[in-house]
């Protein structure tokens, strides 16, 4: 295994760290404060191609593996997490579906426009009667000649607010289960489609979480993306090529936590000496660097295999919980260590700690990538 990033990565991984730190650590504050990301900060993002990072050279896009992917996450990680989600979310679960599974045509005519950020994508399972139940889904999508009619709700899809392509799933065949689900490309100017509520949320401010409402919403035959009935399976592959990335901004965060306690631990004066020298302090920041270093070396293993081509189910619901389980232990260390400034909303630490607690969820929770892990050993025991 090669972990070991070209030239190209490297020049991308140096342009994008001194974005971050010049242009998106700036405007934290302000994004934190006003629960909406500058315009400003997403078109210089566009600018230096943050949201082709998915699509392959042909269509616009970088067309840069999940190795170099990962490098760029990295850094993208270490600011504003509601900043990173709204990449994230377009550039992993948003458009990997139509990379992956469209067709030719699909791919000409959403790549070039997501690639360049003209068009935001957003993926769409989640709804109130399947979350970790996925396959429960009650919106459905019946044929009427070139159209399907698409009826029913989704709730706490990322970018809803801001996305104009939906990668959808609904129940083409009630009867069939699981193998009745089917995808869909959906564009937020079809008739019978509407964004709704917008929801309140404990942290990630300025990435936007809202219902999907379908009402006889028309979608053309032609936007059903991969194989009918092949639905269910669509979204078990985009979240799992997915999970490598989400682990790579959370090792991002983690390592920011690392650097802002061990900074700040040097420069505190308590009894007069710095607290970095009081073992209890000094313990928990190498027992941070102890995680951080597992994280980024699982990090990158899953996303060399993917970049080879090779089954990850397990090793990628295993690395989306140990990543987001440590990023919630750094970043509980991380407000220990800075004490009462830890649990002030004008410094960082407090923002990070809110926005760690959702990675244990999304994207599938703690405990469903523990039942995912638990099956695929039972295979490879059986």
């Amino acid at each position: 295994m090669d972990f070991a990033f070209d030239d190209d990565i490297l020049f991308l991984k140096k342009n994008v760290r001194e974005f971050i730190q010049t242009e998106v650590e700036a405007a934290a504050m302000r994004i934190e404060e006003e629960n909406q990301i500058p315009e400003r900060i997403l078109q210089l993002s566009k600018d230096i191609g943050l949201f082709g990072l998915s699509i392959p050279v042909e269509y616009g896009g970088l067309g840069i593996g999940m190795v170099g992917k990962c490098a760029l996450y990295e850094e993208i990680g270490q600011t504003h997490n509601g900043y990173t989600t709204l990449i994230g979310a377009h550039t992993g679960i948003g458009t990997v579906g139509i990379v992956e599974m469209g067709n030719e045509q699909q791919k000409q005519t959403y790549l070039p426009m997501m690639a360049c950020g003209e068009k935001i994508g957003a993926f769409a399972l989640t709804e109130p009667d399947a979350g970790s139940n996925a396959a429960n889904l009650k919106t459905t999508a019946v044929r009427q000649g070139d159209k399907y009619i698409l009826n029913g709700l989704k709730h706490y899809i990322t970018n809803a607010r801001v996305a104009s392509v939906f990668t959808v799933m609904a129940v083409t065949d009630p009867d069939k289960g699981a193998k009745g689900i089917t995808s869909f490309i959906v564009e937020k100017d079809f008739p019978g489609f509407q964004v709704g509520a917008v929801e309140k949320k404990m942290g990630l401010r300025g990435s936007h979480s809202a219902e999907l409402i379908f009402e006889n919403c028309e979608v053309p035959v032609k936007n059903v993306l991969g194989v009918e009935g092949q639905g269910y399976v669509n979204a078990l592959k985009i979240l799992a090529n997915g999970r490598a990335g989400l682990a790579s901004r959370n090792l991002g965060s983690c390592q920011k936590l690392l650097d802002m306690s061990t900074k700040y631990a040097k420069e505190r004066i308590q009894f007069g000496k710095p607290i970095i020298v009081n073992q209890a302090v000094s313990h928990m920041l190498a027992e941070m660097a102890v995680e951080i270093e597992a994280l980024r070396s699982f990090t990158y293993r899953v996303a060399w295999m993917v970049d080879q081509g090779m089954k990850v189910i397990k090793e990628a619901a295993m690395l989306k919980l140990y990543g987001s389980e440590v990023y919630n232990r750094v970043a509980d260390k991380a407000v220990q260590i800075h004490g009462g400034l830890g649990y002030i909303a004008d410094y960082p630490v407090e923002r990070f700690y809110r926005d760690a607690r959702i990675t244990r969820i999304y994207e599938g929770t703690s405990e469903i990538q523990k039942n995912i892990i638990a099956a695929q050993l039972e295979k490879e025991y059986s």
